[in-house]
């Protein structure tokens, strides 16, 4: 992550009380949500719907019991 997302993470981390560590990204979530906000950008064609559907999938991985890849792969079949 660039120190502009490390900020904003640490930031996160510290308003919500979850410890910065368990909001580190790794290499291949990056590239997965970055290729879905291009998906959402691009296929709805609405750029807006980009960070909203990255918080929905967000708020998916939290609370339910799917990986990030799998729930991707959801989001790419519909």
């Amino acid at each position: 992550m660039d120190a502009w997302l490390q900020s904003a993470r640490d930031a996160i981390a510290t308003a919500s009380g979850v410890p910065a560590g368990r909001l580190e990204l790794g290499a291949a979530e990056i590239r997965t949500l970055l290729d879905l906000a291009r998906v959402a950008a691009h296929d709805s064609g609405d750029r807006t719907n980009a960070p909203l559907l990255c918080y929905l999938i967000g708020l998916a991985a939290a609370q339910g019991d799917a990986a990030l890849d799998a729930i991707a792969d959801a989001v790419t079949r519909a």
